[in-house]
Protein backbone atom coordinates (compact mmCIF):
# COMPACT_ATOMS: atom_id res chain seq x y z
CA UNK A 1 0.00 0.00 0.00
CA UNK A 2 1.10 3.32 -1.05
CA UNK A 3 1.40 5.94 2.19
CA UNK A 4 0.61 9.83 1.60
CA UNK A 5 4.31 10.70 0.80
CA UNK A 6 4.54 7.75 -1.92
CA UNK A 7 1.39 9.02 -3.40
CA UNK A 8 1.78 12.72 -3.56
CA UNK A 9 5.31 11.67 -5.10
CA UNK A 10 3.94 9.77 -7.81
CA UNK A 11 0.84 12.13 -8.72
CA UNK A 12 3.96 15.45 -8.79
CA UNK A 13 5.70 13.08 -11.08
CA UNK A 14 2.66 12.32 -13.54
CA UNK A 15 2.07 16.58 -13.20
CA UNK A 16 5.35 16.88 -14.84
CA UNK A 17 4.55 14.73 -17.85
CA UNK A 18 2.64 16.88 -20.12
CA UNK A 19 4.99 20.19 -19.27
CA UNK A 20 8.13 17.94 -20.15
CA UNK A 21 6.44 16.41 -23.10
CA UNK A 22 5.35 20.06 -24.76
CA UNK A 23 9.36 21.13 -23.55
CA UNK A 24 10.28 18.29 -25.76
CA UNK A 25 8.44 19.34 -28.80
CA UNK A 26 9.39 23.00 -28.46
CA UNK A 27 13.19 22.27 -27.85
CA UNK A 28 13.64 21.66 -31.60
CA UNK A 29 13.25 25.19 -32.14
CA UNK A 30 16.05 27.00 -30.33
CA UNK A 31 18.67 24.56 -32.84
CA UNK A 32 16.50 25.39 -35.85
CA UNK A 33 15.51 28.72 -35.39
CA UNK A 34 15.02 28.48 -39.36
CA UNK A 35 14.92 25.92 -41.51
CA UNK A 36 16.04 25.36 -45.42
CA UNK A 37 14.45 23.70 -48.42
CA UNK A 38 16.27 23.36 -51.49
CA UNK A 39 15.28 22.55 -55.29
CA UNK A 40 17.47 20.87 -57.72
CA UNK A 41 16.97 23.38 -60.60
CA UNK A 42 14.82 22.33 -63.08
CA UNK A 43 13.04 25.71 -64.28
CA UNK A 44 14.66 29.19 -64.41
CA UNK A 45 15.01 30.63 -61.15
CA UNK A 46 11.86 33.24 -61.23
CA UNK A 47 9.26 30.30 -62.10
CA UNK A 48 10.76 27.93 -59.61
CA UNK A 49 10.47 30.92 -57.27
CA UNK A 50 6.57 31.48 -57.87
CA UNK A 51 6.06 27.80 -58.22
CA UNK A 52 7.66 27.07 -54.06
CA UNK A 53 6.87 30.19 -52.81
CA UNK A 54 3.47 29.09 -51.65
CA UNK A 55 4.53 25.99 -50.25
CA UNK A 56 7.45 28.00 -48.64
CA UNK A 57 4.77 30.31 -46.62
CA UNK A 58 2.71 26.99 -46.00
CA UNK A 59 5.31 25.05 -44.47
CA UNK A 60 6.62 28.15 -42.28
CA UNK A 61 3.33 28.31 -40.68
CA UNK A 62 2.92 25.11 -40.00
CA UNK A 63 6.35 24.08 -38.57
CA UNK A 64 6.40 27.62 -36.77
CA UNK A 65 10.07 28.83 -37.37
CA UNK A 66 10.96 30.63 -40.76
CA UNK A 67 11.65 28.40 -43.66
CA UNK A 68 13.86 29.65 -47.05
CA UNK A 69 13.71 28.43 -50.13
CA UNK A 70 17.13 27.58 -51.99
CA UNK A 71 16.91 27.10 -55.43
CA UNK A 72 20.48 25.30 -56.17
CA UNK A 73 23.07 26.70 -58.90
CA UNK A 74 23.43 22.67 -59.76
CA UNK A 75 22.25 19.04 -58.73
CA UNK A 76 25.78 18.84 -56.59
CA UNK A 77 25.18 21.55 -54.48
CA UNK A 78 21.55 20.10 -53.09
CA UNK A 79 23.96 17.28 -52.33
CA UNK A 80 26.59 18.87 -50.70
CA UNK A 81 24.59 21.41 -48.74
CA UNK A 82 22.63 17.82 -47.36
CA UNK A 83 26.00 16.52 -46.66
CA UNK A 84 27.12 19.65 -44.81
CA UNK A 85 24.08 19.83 -42.59
CA UNK A 86 22.98 23.13 -44.58
CA UNK A 87 20.39 22.15 -46.13
CA UNK A 88 17.39 20.43 -43.68
CA UNK A 89 14.80 19.19 -46.64
CA UNK A 90 15.34 18.50 -49.87
CA UNK A 91 13.35 17.64 -53.32
CA UNK A 92 15.87 15.30 -55.33
CA UNK A 93 15.80 13.64 -58.88
CA UNK A 94 16.40 10.00 -58.35
CA UNK A 95 19.80 9.84 -59.12
CA UNK A 96 20.74 13.01 -57.38
CA UNK A 97 19.53 11.68 -53.95
CA UNK A 98 21.16 8.58 -54.86
CA UNK A 99 24.37 10.14 -55.13
CA UNK A 100 23.86 11.84 -51.61
CA UNK A 101 23.58 8.45 -50.34
CA UNK A 102 26.49 6.92 -52.11
CA UNK A 103 28.40 10.07 -50.69
CA UNK A 104 27.15 9.65 -47.26
CA UNK A 105 24.72 12.52 -46.56
CA UNK A 106 22.85 11.74 -43.80
CA UNK A 107 19.47 12.08 -45.05
CA UNK A 108 16.06 9.66 -45.38
CA UNK A 109 13.57 9.72 -47.91
CA UNK A 110 10.07 10.36 -46.44
CA UNK A 111 7.42 11.67 -49.50
CA UNK A 112 7.52 10.51 -53.52
CA UNK A 113 5.76 12.86 -56.41
CA UNK A 114 2.56 10.70 -57.38
CA UNK A 115 1.19 11.53 -61.13
CA UNK A 116 -2.10 12.68 -61.65
CA UNK A 117 -2.81 9.17 -62.87
CA UNK A 118 -1.74 7.78 -59.66
CA UNK A 119 1.57 6.26 -61.11
CA UNK A 120 4.99 6.91 -59.43
CA UNK A 121 7.22 6.76 -61.99
CA UNK A 122 8.23 9.07 -65.22
CA UNK A 123 10.60 8.60 -68.38
CA UNK A 124 13.44 10.13 -70.00
CA UNK A 125 12.86 11.34 -73.81
CA UNK A 126 14.81 12.32 -76.67
CA UNK A 127 13.17 15.56 -78.22
CA UNK A 128 14.12 16.66 -81.42
CA UNK A 129 12.60 19.40 -83.99
CA UNK A 130 9.10 18.25 -85.22
CA UNK A 131 10.41 19.35 -88.68
CA UNK A 132 13.95 17.71 -88.31
CA UNK A 133 14.31 14.28 -90.11
CA UNK A 134 15.65 12.48 -87.40
CA UNK A 135 13.70 9.39 -86.25
CA UNK A 136 15.97 7.56 -84.07
CA UNK A 137 18.80 8.06 -82.24
CA UNK A 138 20.94 6.47 -84.68
CA UNK A 139 20.40 9.14 -86.82
CA UNK A 140 21.90 11.76 -84.39
CA UNK A 141 25.37 10.47 -85.03
CA UNK A 142 27.74 13.37 -85.74
CA UNK A 143 25.56 15.98 -84.62
CA UNK A 144 25.03 17.90 -80.75
CA UNK A 145 23.65 16.54 -77.81
CA UNK A 146 21.99 18.08 -74.85
CA UNK A 147 21.63 16.61 -71.96
CA UNK A 148 20.77 18.03 -68.38
CA UNK A 149 23.14 17.57 -65.48
CA UNK A 150 25.42 14.53 -64.65
CA UNK A 151 23.50 13.81 -61.25
CA UNK A 152 20.25 14.40 -63.44
CA UNK A 153 18.66 10.60 -63.63
CA UNK A 154 16.31 11.23 -67.34
CA UNK A 155 18.79 14.14 -68.33
CA UNK A 156 21.98 11.93 -68.21
CA UNK A 157 22.38 8.94 -66.34
CA UNK A 158 19.57 6.93 -67.88
CA UNK A 159 20.51 8.42 -71.30
CA UNK A 160 23.69 7.13 -70.70
CA UNK A 161 22.71 3.58 -69.39
CA UNK A 162 20.34 3.23 -72.76
CA UNK A 163 22.88 4.74 -75.09
CA UNK A 164 24.95 2.19 -73.71
CA UNK A 165 22.55 -0.95 -74.63
CA UNK A 166 22.80 0.36 -78.08
CA UNK A 167 26.71 0.32 -78.22
CA UNK A 168 26.62 3.95 -78.33
CA UNK A 169 29.52 6.15 -76.84
CA UNK A 170 27.89 9.79 -76.56
CA UNK A 171 31.40 11.09 -76.32
CA UNK A 172 32.40 9.62 -78.93
CA UNK A 173 29.24 9.04 -81.64
CA UNK A 174 28.30 12.53 -81.61
CA UNK A 175 29.97 15.79 -82.68
CA UNK A 176 29.06 17.63 -79.18
CA UNK A 177 27.51 16.52 -75.73
CA UNK A 178 26.51 19.52 -73.39
CA UNK A 179 25.32 19.78 -70.46
CA UNK A 180 22.90 22.43 -70.31
CA UNK A 181 22.34 22.71 -66.29
CA UNK A 182 18.57 22.24 -66.24
CA UNK A 183 15.75 20.88 -67.84
CA UNK A 184 14.36 23.64 -68.63
CA UNK A 185 18.03 24.56 -70.48
CA UNK A 186 18.04 21.52 -72.75
CA UNK A 187 14.94 22.29 -74.26
CA UNK A 188 15.80 26.32 -75.21
CA UNK A 189 18.85 24.73 -76.21
CA UNK A 190 17.00 22.52 -78.75
CA UNK A 191 14.70 25.19 -79.60
CA UNK A 192 17.21 27.57 -80.37
CA UNK A 193 19.41 24.83 -82.45
CA UNK A 194 22.21 24.85 -80.19
CA UNK A 195 21.67 21.56 -79.95
CA UNK A 196 20.04 18.70 -82.56
CA UNK A 197 18.08 16.37 -79.64
CA UNK A 198 18.11 16.87 -76.10
CA UNK A 199 17.10 14.41 -73.08
CA UNK A 200 14.34 15.63 -70.80
CA UNK A 201 11.53 14.27 -68.26
CA UNK A 202 8.25 13.32 -69.47
CA UNK A 203 5.22 11.41 -67.23
CA UNK A 204 2.80 11.92 -70.02
CA UNK A 205 0.93 13.66 -72.72
CA UNK A 206 -0.61 15.98 -70.18
CA UNK A 207 2.78 16.37 -68.02
CA UNK A 208 6.35 17.50 -69.08
CA UNK A 209 8.99 19.97 -68.67
CA UNK A 210 7.89 20.87 -72.25
CA UNK A 211 3.89 20.94 -70.93
CA UNK A 212 5.19 23.42 -68.21
CA UNK A 213 7.07 25.54 -70.64
CA UNK A 214 4.08 25.70 -72.69
CA UNK A 215 1.70 27.21 -69.95
CA UNK A 216 4.10 29.66 -69.59
CA UNK A 217 4.17 30.37 -73.35
CA UNK A 218 8.18 29.60 -73.13
CA UNK A 219 7.69 27.01 -75.87
CA UNK A 220 4.94 25.18 -77.95
CA UNK A 221 4.68 21.43 -77.63
CA UNK A 222 3.98 20.72 -80.85
CA UNK A 223 6.96 22.19 -82.20
CA UNK A 224 9.04 19.40 -80.66
CA UNK A 225 9.02 15.54 -81.52
CA UNK A 226 10.32 12.41 -79.32
CA UNK A 227 12.22 9.82 -80.84
CA UNK A 228 13.19 7.53 -78.12
CA UNK A 229 11.57 7.36 -74.64
CA UNK A 230 13.18 4.93 -72.07
CA UNK A 231 11.55 2.41 -69.41
CA UNK A 232 9.66 3.80 -66.16
CA UNK A 233 11.91 5.76 -63.49
CA UNK A 234 11.05 5.74 -60.03
CA UNK A 235 9.79 9.27 -58.87
CA UNK A 236 11.59 11.91 -57.36
CA UNK A 237 11.78 11.90 -53.46
CA UNK A 238 11.69 14.58 -51.04
CA UNK A 239 14.26 13.78 -48.46
CA UNK A 240 15.15 15.08 -44.82
CA UNK A 241 18.22 14.69 -43.03
CA UNK A 242 17.80 12.08 -40.36
CA UNK A 243 20.06 14.05 -37.94
CA UNK A 244 16.94 16.29 -37.31
CA UNK A 245 15.15 16.07 -33.79
CA UNK A 246 12.32 13.31 -34.00
CA UNK A 247 9.98 15.98 -33.20
CA UNK A 248 10.88 17.97 -36.15
CA UNK A 249 11.03 15.20 -38.47
CA UNK A 250 7.55 14.35 -37.26
CA UNK A 251 6.33 17.88 -37.81
CA UNK A 252 7.66 18.20 -41.09
CA UNK A 253 5.67 14.87 -42.29
CA UNK A 254 2.82 16.28 -40.90
CA UNK A 255 2.99 19.20 -43.09
CA UNK A 256 4.00 17.33 -45.92
CA UNK A 257 1.04 14.94 -46.11
CA UNK A 258 -1.59 17.33 -44.60
CA UNK A 259 -1.04 20.28 -47.36
CA UNK A 260 -4.24 19.26 -49.41
CA UNK A 261 -6.01 19.64 -46.42
CA UNK A 262 -4.67 22.63 -45.10
CA UNK A 263 -3.66 24.54 -48.19
CA UNK A 264 -4.48 23.16 -51.61
CA UNK A 265 -3.77 26.40 -53.62
CA UNK A 266 0.09 26.30 -52.30
CA UNK A 267 -0.32 22.28 -53.50
CA UNK A 268 -1.96 23.22 -56.89
CA UNK A 269 0.51 25.65 -57.23
CA UNK A 270 3.40 23.59 -56.74
CA UNK A 271 2.29 20.75 -58.74
CA UNK A 272 0.83 22.75 -61.43
CA UNK A 273 -2.61 20.60 -60.72
CA UNK A 274 -0.89 17.21 -62.15
CA UNK A 275 -0.18 15.19 -59.11
CA UNK A 276 -1.79 13.44 -56.35
CA UNK A 277 -0.81 13.98 -53.00
CA UNK A 278 2.39 12.82 -52.12
CA UNK A 279 2.94 9.17 -50.70
CA UNK A 280 5.55 8.11 -47.69
CA UNK A 281 8.55 6.12 -48.78
CA UNK A 282 12.12 5.15 -47.98
CA UNK A 283 15.76 4.94 -48.86
CA UNK A 284 15.10 1.52 -50.16
CA UNK A 285 12.68 2.45 -52.80
CA UNK A 286 15.91 3.91 -54.54
CA UNK A 287 18.35 1.46 -54.55
CA UNK A 288 17.71 0.50 -57.82
CA UNK A 289 18.94 4.62 -58.64
CA UNK A 290 21.96 3.75 -56.67
CA UNK A 291 22.54 0.57 -58.82
CA UNK A 292 21.92 2.83 -61.93
CA UNK A 293 24.70 5.59 -60.51
CA UNK A 294 27.70 2.81 -60.12
CA UNK A 295 26.90 1.70 -63.69
CA UNK A 296 27.46 4.83 -65.27
CA UNK A 297 29.93 5.41 -63.21
CA UNK A 298 31.70 2.43 -64.44
CA UNK A 299 31.11 3.47 -68.08
CA UNK A 300 33.36 7.00 -67.18
CA UNK A 301 35.82 4.92 -65.98
CA UNK A 302 36.19 2.60 -68.72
Amino acid sequence: MMNRRNILQAAAGLATLPVLATAARADWKADFPELTFAVVPDENATGTEKRYEPFIQYLSKQLGVPVKLRIANDYAAVIEGQIAGNIQIALYGPSAFARALMNGAKTDAFAMQVNKDGTKGYYSVLYVKADSPYQKIEDLKGKNLGLVDPNSTSGNNVPRFEMNTMGIKPEEFFSNVVYTGSHENAVIALQQGQVDGAFNWWNDENESMLRRMERKSMAKYDDFRIIFKSNQIVNSPFAMLNTLPAELQTAIKDAFFSIEKNDPEAFQVMTDGEQQLWTPITNADYQVIIDLNTFVDSLRKS
